[in-house]
């Protein structure tokens, strides 16, 4: 059973590889895809994280075969004949993987249940996207206070205007798409690294879809799909994080297994801070052997600054010679881990208005989705509760570079989101300790 929080000790300057496996995010939505096949599905690269754990429970509920080798990293799917249409309740608000089983729910069986999604508290993510977009397709929702039931005889194209490029609803989409009957335009798509790496799954399964300039993807329905077979690309949100634990302790880390198109935002965002790099075919490091200068970011859909960097950033931040500032721009309250690192000794100020870029969707609201930090700061040891799957690692760097140890708590979230954190931790020179 893994602890309930971890001791960490500050060892110095982190130094040494990590090897990033497949994101959460994309391993999680392939799973689902897997669902729509004729025959098993493989899937390889998959880190050991629990949100893979809780979507293989997720499908075998509903009778779909699910083959974890964790010492491979491999998964198989395969779908026996019929399956449940109904996911349990008990895997209410246990993350987001729910919702889009709806559409392969409704290609197979004809009619679905699905309790409320869940995921980190760090703003709305509307459902209604998603339930907009499947009542196009002809399906008939129904939303109660303990999940959504749909119904469909038969779903057919439709043309798809999204309000907000969403990488869920746009996935929604796709895995209702390649098997509904005519053709599907989905406008305003998310064009995110994970979106193409499920659709380019989907095309190895016999999907028909082309990807087009101005986030415009076309989807062709075909009356059937194959089991296919797939290596994920490294975890790009992993991988930034770990660059930043180099960069934060003075050290230097060296990121394997992620490609560097992936990260192409991030690291020009790094070298403006005065971080250099060593990029290869192999790997990807980064040190900052004259220090760090301040910067101004803003978070944005891709190809802009992932949202998921920037609480690891925040954390640069306050190691970097002067005043930053951090504008968040896709979810309105990312910013809950800030008190956390007020505690250890960050200085941060949080605003509602926005600061460091052009005025956002979240300008006319009181969510306070602007930071600015002053560094440098001296962080210092301290006892936190940590809320969400970021906030965790983001808190375990600054517990690195603080004067004394720390306890951090809730590291359950961290392990839904990150490869063996402790072990790559360990690796990297940091003294991590169980603590009940």
């Amino acid at each position: 059973m893994s602890p309930r929080a971890w001791s960490v000790t500050p060892s110095g300057p982190l130094r040494g590889d990590v090897f990033v496996r497949g994101s959460k995010n994309s391993v999680t939505k392939h799973m689902v895809a897997a669902v729509l096949g004729d025959g098993p599905s493989t899937i390889r690269s998959v880190p050991e994280v629990g949100d893979v754990a809780i979507t293989a429970d997720i499908l075998r509920s509903l009778g779909v075969g699910v083959d974890h080798d964790e010492k491979t990293g491999t998964i198989v799917v395969e779908s026996h004949g019929a399956i449940a249409t109904e996911v349990p309740l008990s895997f209410s608000g246990l993350n987001r993987i729910p919702i889009l089983l709806l559409g392969p729910l409704l290609h197979r069986a004809g009619e679905a249940f699905v309790p409320m999604v869940g995921g980190d508290p760090i703003g709305q993510r509307p459902v209604n996207f998603h339930i907009d977009a499947l009542r196009q397709f002809g399906a008939e929702i129904e939303v109660g206070d303990d999940g959504i039931r749909a119904k469909a005889s038969h779903l057919h194209g439709a043309k798809i205007e999204l309000p907000y490029p969403s990488v869920g609803a746009t996935e929604t989409v796709l895995l209702t798409a390649v098997l509904a009957e005519d053709r599907t335009v989905i406008r305003n798509a998310a064009t995110e690294p994970e979106v193409t790496e499920l659709a380019l799954f989907l095309q190895r399964m016999g999907a028909r879809i082309e990807m087009s300039p101005g986030r415009k993807i076309t989807i062709d329905g075909v009356p059937s799909l194959k089991g296919a077979a797939t290596t994920l690309a490294g975890d790009r949100n992993e991988a930034f994080s770990y660059l930043v634990a180099g960069l934060v302790t003075g050290g230097e880390v060296r990121v394997r297994n992620c490609p560097q198109d992936r990260l192409v935002t991030a690291i020009t965002t790094l070298h403006r801070m005065g971080a250099r790099f060593d990029i290869t075919d192999d790997y990807i490091s980064a040190s900052a052997p004259d220090g760090l200068r301040p910067a101004a970011v803003s978070t944005d859909t891709h190809p802009g600054f992932m949202t998921d960097w920037q609480t690891p950033l925040v954390v640069l931040f306050t190691q970097a010679d002067g005043m930053s500032v951090l504008h968040e721009t896709v979810y309105e309250d990312r910013l809950v881990y800030v008190p956390a690192l007020k505690q250890m000794g960050a200085e941060v100020e949080l605003f509602s208005t926005c600061l460091g870029g052009e005025s956002c969707r979240f300008h006319d609201t009181n969510a306070k989705h602007s930071a600015v930090v002053k560094g440098i700061s001296k962080l210092r040891g301290a006892d936190v509760e940590v809320p969400d799957v970021r906030a965790g690692f983001s808190s375990v760097i600054a517990a690195a570079i603080a004067d004394g140890p720390s306890r951090i708590s809730g590291i359950h979230h961290l392990e839904r989101g990150y490869h063996r954190p402790a072990e790559q931790f360990a690796d990297l020179g940091l003294s991590i300790e169980p603590s009940s």
